[in-house]
C-alpha cells in the first residue's frame, strides 16, 4: 500500500515504522474472514485493512485525527487474528499500538470518555483500588437498568458472589521447589487476577513446585501495563513496565539468578513479550527490556519444557479449551495447552470458530459493550455446542467474560493440570 507520509513526519521513528508496516499491506482482504468486528458490523472501516487505510490517512494528514478515525480504531479488539493469518506478514499489532498512542497524544476526547479511561487504567492496575471499586459497584449494581453503555457494562461485570480474600501467595516471597530444584523462575501474579480468582496463582505455584521449580514473587513487580497500553496511554503504561523490568532483573542478576519469567494470564504475557519493542528507543532501558521479553514464557510453554508428571487421579473429563486471542494470535501458542491437558488425562474438545474473539480483550468489553456482547453470545453458543463438562482457558479476562453463561464450570488450564498431578479438585468440579 503506497503512502505519502511526509519526510518530516517520518522523522518520528514510530511513524517511520508505521509507514513501513502500512507498505507491507497488499489490501488482499484475507484478514476480513478472521476479524471479529468486521464479522459483526460488515463495515470496511471496522476491518484490519480499513483501519490500516485510516491510519495511513491519519499520518499523511498529520495533527489530530478526526472523530471517525478514532471511532474505528477504538472498535479494534487487538485480537491479532488478522496478523496471525496475514500472508504478507503485516505487523498489525505494532501499527495499531502506535496508532492508539498517536490518538492519545493528539486527539481530545469528550471529558466523560477521557475520565472513564483514566479510571479504568488506574483501577485495573492496582488490586486494592480494584477491590474497592468492585465493592462500590456491588452497591450500584441493582440500579444498572437505569444506565447504558460503558457504565452499564461495568456494573454488569461486577461479580455477584463474594470476592475471595487476598491470597498470601501473591505477596513478595520465594517458594522452594519440592525435591531437587530444576529451575528458578519469577511469577507475575497479576492485578485483576489476584482479586477475582486467587485459585489460579495458588494452583500455578503448587504445580511448579511439584515439578521441581522454585518460584519468586519479586518485590516491586506489579501490573504489566496492558490496561493503559490498550488505550494508547504510554505515559501510564511505561512506568509499570520499567518497574517490572527492574524487579525481575534484580533477581536475574542476583546470587541465585532466574531461568524465566512465567506468566499465567496470556494477555499479560503478550504485553511482556513486547517490552523490548515498547522500549526499543530508550537507550537506558532497551537492552534490559529485551532481556526480559526474551526470557518470558507462558505457563504452558514452561510446563511443556519441563514435562508434565503422569496424572495421579483419573480425570477423564471432556474439556472445551478456549484459546485466548492473546495466546493463539498474540503469542502463537496453540499446541501446548491442548497437549498438556491431553497428557493429564482429559479429552480436549476444540470449539467451533475457535480463532474468533470472545469480546473480552482487556477493557474492550467495558468500552465497547455492544460489539463485545455479540461476540460473547457467539462464543457461549460455540462452547455449549461441543458437549463439554468443563471449559478451560489461559486468560482471566476470557474466563470473566464467559464463565457466567456457558452453563458448565470454567477454570484456568493450570488448575486442571494441578488437580491431575496431585492438587485439589478445582471448585465447581466436586460432582
Amino acid at each position: 500500500m503506497l503512502n505519502t507520509i511526509s519526510p518530516a513526519a517520518k522523522a518520528d521513528p514510530n511513524i517511520a515504522l508505521a509507514g513501513e508496516i502500512i507498505g507491507a499491506c497488499v489490501h488482499c482482504g484475507i484478514c476480513l474472514s478472521h476479524c471479529p468486528t468486521y464479522q459483526v458490523r460488515h463495515e470496511e472501516n471496522d476491518s484490519p485493512r480499513g483501519r490500516i487505510f485510516l491510519m495511513k490517512e491519519m499520518y499523511e494528514r498529520g495533527g489530530a485525527p478526526d472523530a471517525r478515525t478514532v471511532e474505528h480504531l477504538d472498535r479494534c479488539l487487538t485480537c491479532l487474528a488478522c496478523e496471525a493469518i496475514c500472508p504478507s506478514g503485516v505487523e498489525y499489532s505494532r501499527l495499531i499500538g502506535h496508532g492508539r498512542e498517536h490518538v492519545a497524544a493528539h486527539y481530545r476526547r469528550p471529558p466523560a470518555q477521557a475520565a472513564l479511561r483514566r479510571v479504568l487504567a488506574m483501577l485495573l492496575s492496582r488490586p486494592r483500588l480494584f477491590r474497592m471499586g468492585l465493592a462500590a459497584g456491588r452497591v450500584g449494581r441493582p440500579f444498572r437498568a437505569l444506565l447504558s453503555g460503558p457504565l452499564r457494562a461495568m456494573l454488569d461485570m461486577v461479580p455477584t458472589a463474594p470476592l475471595p480474600a487476598p491470597s498470601p501467595v501473591d505477596r513478595p516471597q520465594v517458594f522452594p521447589a519440592e525435591g531437587a530444584r530444576r529451575m528458578r523462575v519469577a511469577l507475575l501474579t497479576g492485578c485483576v487476577q489476584t482479586v477475582l480468582d486467587t485459585a489460579i496463582n495458588e494452583a500455578t505455584i503448587r504445580l511448579l513446585r511439584r515439578h521441581g521449580v522454585e518460584i519468586v514473587v519479586a518485590a516491586g513487580a506489579g501490573c504489566c501495563g496492558a490496561p493503559a497500553e490498550h488505550m494508547g496511554d504510554s505515559g501510564r503504561a511505561l512506568p509499570l513496565v520499567k518497574a517490572n523490568i527492574a524487579a525481575w532483573l534484580r533477581e536475574v542478576d542476583g546470587p541465585y539468578g532466574l531461568d524465566a519469567v512465567v506468566v499465567n494470564a496470556s494477555g499479560c504475557g503478550t504485553s511482556i513479550k513486547a517490552y523490548g519493542h515498547a522500549l526499543r528507543l530508550d537507550p537506558a532501558w532497551a537492552g534490559r527490556a529485551a532481556r526480559i521479553s526474551a526470557m518470558t514464557l507462558d505457563i504452558s510453554e514452561l510446563m511443556e519444557r519441563i514435562g508434565l508428571l503422569p496424572p495421579v487421579v483419573p480425570t477423564g473429563l471432556r474439556v472445551a479449551y478456549h484459546a485466548a486471542c492473546s495466546m493463539q494470535h498474540g503469542q502463537r501458542i496453540t499446541r501446548q495447552p491442548r497437549a498438556l491437558l491431553a497428557a493429564a488425562g482429559f479429552t480436549v474438545l476444540d470449539i467451533p470458530d475457535g480463532y474468533m474473539c470472545c469480546g473480552s480483550a482487556g477493557t474492550y468489553n467495558l468500552l465497547q459493550p455492544a460489539i463485545a456482547g455479540e461476540l460473547k453470545q457467539r462464543k457461549v453458543a460455540a462452547i455449549r455446542a461441543v458437549g463439554a463438562q468443563v471449559a478451560a482457558s489461559g486468560n482471566i479476562g476470557c474466563m470473566t467474560q464467559l464463565a457466567g453463561e456457558v452453563g458448565i464450570p470454567f477454570v484456568h488450564t493450570v488448575q486442571l493440570l494441578d488437580w491431575a498431578t496431585g492438587g485439589p479438585r478445582p471448585a465447581g468440579l466436586e460432582g
